[in-house]
């Protein structure tokens, strides 16, 4: 018998191992294998055939909406699962546009976790009800796209953490990156979005509600 082969990208090790664990009990057995970082992630893309990856959207050095476009581009039919801490209205639109067949929150039950497993290896899209009437109530609005969703997906995280408060320095040891590469990111933020400063960028973040 042939079993699903499952890449699970995340850096947390036991993240990993509840996520194989609730595959092998509500989807079925499965053929594994596991990356803790964007690095060791793409070169097992690369190197071998798999049915579904399973990715963290926030990694350290690099961000997983960054590491799911070279997926795409390494190997264009393969479904990713995009695996998140941030709530779907802040990053689950980036990731479909990226390429992604579902966008699922680690809060979510362990159903929910094997419906979008079971949707997304049978060839389908998954996104929660709740984020599926946004998008319905989005286009039926024909609203246009706002500034933030033109930025990368690195920028598009350090504009989020600035609009939370937090200082470039302390933004460079959550992402793993210096302080020099994050004041990068945020003077191309502000100049993307035509914002002067981070009171300005918080308040844009706040009013698209990107920010609790």
């Amino acid at each position: 018998m042939c079993y699903p082969r499952v890449l699970l990208v995340d850096d947390h090790a036991m993240l990993r191992r509840g996520v194989r664990q609730v595959i092998e009990e509500h989807v079925g057995r499965g053929e594994f294998a596991e990356a803790a970082d964007a690095k060791e992630a793409l070169r097992l893309v690369r190197s071998d055939a798999w049915d579904l990856v399973i990715l963290d959207i926030s990694m350290p050095g690099r961000s997983g909406l960054d590491v799911l476009r070279e997926i795409r581009a390494a190997r264009p039919r393969l479904p990713v699962l995009m695996l998140s801490m941030h709530p779907e209205d802040r990053y689950a639109l980036r990731a479909l546009k990226g390429g992604a067949a579902g966008y699922i929150t680690k809060d979510a039950s362990p159903e929910d976790l094997a419906r979008a497993v079971r949707k997304v290896l049978g060839g389908g899209t998954y996104v929660s009800v709740a984020l599926a009437e946004k998008l319905a109530m989005r286009l039926s609005a024909g609203s246009p796209d706002h500034l933030h969703e033109t930025l990368s997906g690195r920028e598009h995280e350090v504009m989020c953490l600035i609009a939370t408060g937090n200082t470039v320095s302390e933004i460079a040891t959550r992402l793993s990156l210096s302080v020099k590469t994050i004041s990068t990111y945020r003077v191309r933020v502000l100049r993307k979005m035509g914002l002067s400063n981070n009171a300005e960028l918080i308040a844009y973040a706040i009013r698209h509600g990107l920010v609790a």
